[in-house]
């Protein structure tokens, strides 16, 4: 079965940066279509970056645009999310997700694969 484990959140300081990773089986990644997510309290999830299976092609949402990198190496089943520039409203718990089918790439990732995801805290 689908299994996405996030890892490497934690607590930055503003201006700081952050790299997430997640570790992909029971599918094949190189074929997937991924993305970040994030869910802060009280407010709804949101999509952050999206990338193909072959990497060439990658997308931000605008608040994270120049900050964050989306990448990936297939060869060890993995994705990453490099976050630079961190700000307080960054945030949230990440979610790692395999797309779903979808209108928008926030529809996807609702109707795809989600990890447990890990928590990114930024404050002084």
């Amino acid at each position: 079965q689908v299994q996405l484990v996030e890892s490497g959140g934690g607590l930055a300081q503003p201006g700081g940066s952050l790299r997430l990773s997640c570790a992909a089986s029971g599918f094949t990644f190189s074929s997937s279509t991924m993305s970040w997510a994030r869910l802060a309290p009280g407010k709804g999830l949101e999509w952050v970056s999206g990338i193909h299976g072959d990497g060439r092609d990658t997308y931000y949402e605008d608040s994270v645009a120049g900050r964050f990198t989306i990448s990936r190496d297939n060869a060890k089943n993995t994705l990453y999310l490099q976050m630079n520039n961190l700000k307080p409203e960054d945030t949230a718990m990440y979610y790692c997700a395999k797309q779903g089918q979808g209108s928008t790439w926030l529809d996807g990732v609702r109707r795809g694969y989600w990890g447990q995801g890990t928590q990114v805290t930024v404050s002084s």
